[in-house]
């Protein structure tokens, strides 16, 4: 597998802005590039930018302008999956690798289906606490990746991961290689269920989430059901995974605040399909009660609806 020197990000918001400005600062503007579609890319070019209070300019491609990537890194919201598939069609050749930071269980599956499954190293990101607003980024902690291949035998994915884990020694983008990745697909996946519909729903932050009372027993709750349905599926997560996740809450600003409410302030439709949505539809697969993912279904479209 070649060497990594272009990289392609689809969706211009928190975790997009944080590895770019990594891979700007480390290799320069010829490495890393934002594609959009023109509207977008109108709209961008007249806003101003901010990392942590620092103006930036990042490099802005038009898709009908676009060449294929060595890297394609996918840090859209659920929403947007379906259209983001379509912008970045110009930039996935034979040798491109693709990663997806979004949150839940199904991008990569999705991306596979369109690109070729061979070219998706599954990924989450984790630990960060990124906030946007506008075209400002603000964060003390940049987190990290956990990255892994399926199937550590086939020597192609192999080698795709090695140029990868090569890219991002060269930016200073810290990332953990999992022996199971799914294990940790699942988990993030349960950490999300919890946490990011839990601040929506009581319209709170890191800190209230972790406060004593009902949201933080709804969000353990939701994080249960998960840990239900993971082993159901296969996946061993477990009450001391359920623990550690919970501790990385704590690691992060009570100030803060995930995705999900992020949305909800800028009043933006929310990525509940990929959460209780997802738990749903699996938990009624295998027959599988979630009282406290439709009760925070319910809730969340509410507030939606409200908008």
């Amino acid at each position: 597998m070649k060497e990594i020197k272009s990289t392609s990000i689809i969706g211009m918001g928190a975790l997009g802005m944080l590895y770019a400005d990594k891979i700007l600062s480390a290799a320069g503007p010829q490495a890393v590039t934002f594609v959009a579609e023109s509207d977008r890319m109108e709209k961008y070019k007249n806003m101003a930018f901010t990392v942590n209070s620092q103006p930036i300019q990042f490099p802005l491609t038009d898709r009908s302008d676009s060449k294929p990537a060595d890297l394609v890194i996918v840090a859209v919201k659920y929403n947007a999956l379906s259209s983001a598939l379509d912008t970045m069609s110009g930039c996935v050749g034979p040798d491109t690798t693709i990663i997806s930071v979004m949150n839940g269980i199904t991008s990569e599956e999705i991306i596979g289906d369109r690109f070729g499954s061979e070219k998706v190293i599954p990924c989450i990101a984790q630990g960060m606490d990124a906030v946007k607003f506008g075209g400002n980024l603000t964060y003390s902690k940049p987190g990290e990746l956990r990255i892994g291949i399926r199937n550590p035998d086939n020597t192609s994915s192999q080698a795709r991961l090695n140029a990868l884990t090569q890219f991002l020694d060269l930016c200073g983008i810290a990332y953990t290689v999992e022996d199971d990745i799914l294990y940790r697909l699942w988990g993030k996946f349960m950490l999300n269920v919890g946490v990011n519909q839990t601040c929506m729903a009581f319209e709170t932050n890191y800190g209230g989430s972790l406060a004593p009372g009902k949201a933080f027993d709804t969000m353990v709750g939701a994080m249960h059901e998960v840990i239900a349905l993971a082993n159901l599926e296969g996946i061993h997560l477990t009450e001391a995974d359920l623990d550690s996740y919970i501790e990385l809450i704590r690691t992060l600003s009570p100030e803060g605040m995930p995705s999900m409410r992020q949305d909800a302030i800028s009043h933006r439709l929310t990525e509940v399909e990929m959460f209780s949505g997802t738990v749903k539809n699996l938990a009624e697969k295998h027959g599988l009660a979630v009282p406290v993912n439709d009760w925070l279904y319910k809730k969340i479209k509410e507030l939606e609806a409200a908008y």
